[in-house]
Order: C-alpha cells, then sequence, then structure tokens
C-alpha cells in the first residue's frame, strides 16, 4: 500500500498558503491512489517538545540503562520516525518565517535525526537509512529570495538528504507584494502540482 506522510507547519493551519498548496498534491495523490493512506501531522497544532540536554541524553543511553521517563522520551521519537519509515512519500508545507523555516519544523527534526536510526556514520562519511523515500516540499514566501538569499531551500534540502530522503521544491514567492503578485505566484504553483506525481504511484 502506497503511504503519505503530510507534515503541516503553518500557523493558519488549513488555512495557510503552504498548506493550501500541500493540500492540492495531497488531493492529486489521493485521487491517483485511492487504495492508499494518508498520515497528517499538524506541527502548528501539536508541537513536538523542543530538544533539551535530558532529551538528548535519553537517546543515548543504552535501552536497558533507561529511565521510565527517557524510555517515554525515545517512544515518541521512535513514533515520529516509524512515521517516516512508514511512508513512500512525503510532503512538508512549509512557510518562510524570520527568513528561515518554522521552529516547530526544526524541532522536528530534531527527534528524527537519530544516529544509528535514521542515519550512521562511516569511514566514507554520514549515510542516510531512509533511502527510497521521497519528500514534496512547498515552501511560500512573503517576499523574493533566491541564491545566497535563500535560506530555507538548502537547509531542507541538506537535512532531507542527510537521512537518505530526496527533495522536490514548490515554491510561492512574493505572497506580500500586493494581490497580483499572490494570485500569480500561487497559480504557478499549482500549474506544478498535477506534473510531480509519479506515474508509477498512480493506481
Amino acid at each position: 500500500m502506497n503511504t503519505l506522510l503530510y507534515v503541516r507547519t503553518s500557523l493558519y493551519g488549513a488555512q495557510g498558503a503552504s498548506s493550501q498548496l500541500a493540500e492540492r498534491f495531497v488531493a492529486e495523490w489521493r485521487a491517483r491512489n485511492p487504495g492508499g493512506r494518508v498520515i497528517e501531522r499538524d506541527l502548528a497544532a501539536d508541537p513536538v517538545p523542543h530538544l533539551t540536554a535530558e532529551r538528548f541524553q535519553a537517546f543515548n543511553t543504552p535501552a536497558e540503562n533507561r529511565t521510565s521517563e527517557q524510555q517515554a522520551v525515545v517512544a515518541y521519537s521512535d513514533a515520529l520516525i516509524d512515521e517516516l519509515r512508514s511512508a513512500d512519500t512525503i510532503v512538508l508545507a512549509v512557510p518562510m518565517y524570520n527568513f528561515g523555516v518554522p521552529s516547530t519544523l526544526r524541532t522536528y527534526f530534531d527527534h528524527v535525526a537519530r544516529a544509528g536510526v535514521t542515519f550512521r556514520y562511516s569511514s566514507a562519511g554520514p549515510e542516510g537509512l531512509l533511502a527510497g523515500r521521497r519528500a514534496y516540499v512547498f515552501v511560500t514566501r512573503g517576499g523574493v529570495y533566491g541564491g545566497e538569499h535563500d535560506t530555507q531551500a538548502p537547509y531542507l534540502r541538506q537535512f532531507l538528504g542527510f537521512i537518505g530522503i530526496e527533495s522536490e521544491f514548490v515554491f510561492a514567492q512574493g505572497l506580500a507584494y500586493g494581490d497580483e503578485s499572490r494570485r500569480q505566484s500561487l497559480a504557478n504553483a499549482r500549474e506544478q502540482i498535477a506534473g510531480l506525481i509519479p506515474v508509477e504511484l498512480a493506481a
């Protein structure tokens, strides 16, 4: 069964521009995969706890030595990772906040980047352990950013690649530059969506 994991990060929930683009993709995916499963995670409505020294220590403590509190911390992280493992397709809805990704997404990444679980180090360097998955990232921005001024896409591409996930991006920029700029940018992004879903995923 094909499985899609949809991670939403907008403070505005389903009304956010990034969410609306992502959900358009998810609807297209559902139409092409009527027997598929969709897992949804809203990081704004249900944020992941910030990583603390205590939580990080729980990850590094051998399973047999963990306290009950540490076991709960690891179990929470394991559940997030299991969602990623179960998915063939990952959808991220990512608005730009203060020139970066939402802090809730960074915190989520902190809990799914686990040495020996989602990546490992070898003599050849780091190796992602979640290969075979593709993420579709829908990025929305009030301004227009590119090249050295783009602080989102390089970070997202690097992190996803670090744990073995390939990524493809759709951008809608200039959303704060007036109604016409917003309309045109969102229309251009929507035009890209139907062609994003690989034919082999169609049921």
